[in-house]
């Protein structure tokens, strides 16, 4: 059986390929569309914008809130999720400062 050796890479790195993961299917990418134009939704509301049964977008919704970035709320008989707004901006400057550092060393390489 093969050892993972994840925990010998930066925290940083780990938590960004989490976020990365969430983020890998275009649902999901949905769903966080939805959730930004209209600021807070229920489960039944996001069954019928995306072509997927309910269990599927629930699926996906406990993806994207594992990874933090959406929060989620009982209100009754009902879930309601919305953007995890401090913890997106990380996600957000994660990836800006991975691509910032990678670019300005991809410019000085001659490949």
């Amino acid at each position: 059986m093969a050892i993972s050796r994840k925990e010998e890479f930066p925290d940083n790195d780990l938590k960004l390929a989490d976020w990365c993961k969430a983020l890998s299917h275009p649902a999901r990418i949905a769903i966080l569309r939805t959730l930004a134009d209209r600021g807070e939704c229920i489960c039944g509301d996001l069954v019928l914008d995306l072509p997927l049964a309910q269990s599927t977008v629930s699926q996906h919704l406990k993806a994207l809130k594992e990874a933090k970035l959406i929060k989620g709320e009982i209100d009754g008989p009902r879930s309601k999720y919305c953007i995890d707004k401090k913890n997106f901006e990380k996600f957000l400057k994660s990836v800006g400062d991975f691509g910032i550092k990678t670019s300005n060393k991809i410019k000085e390489q001659d490949c």
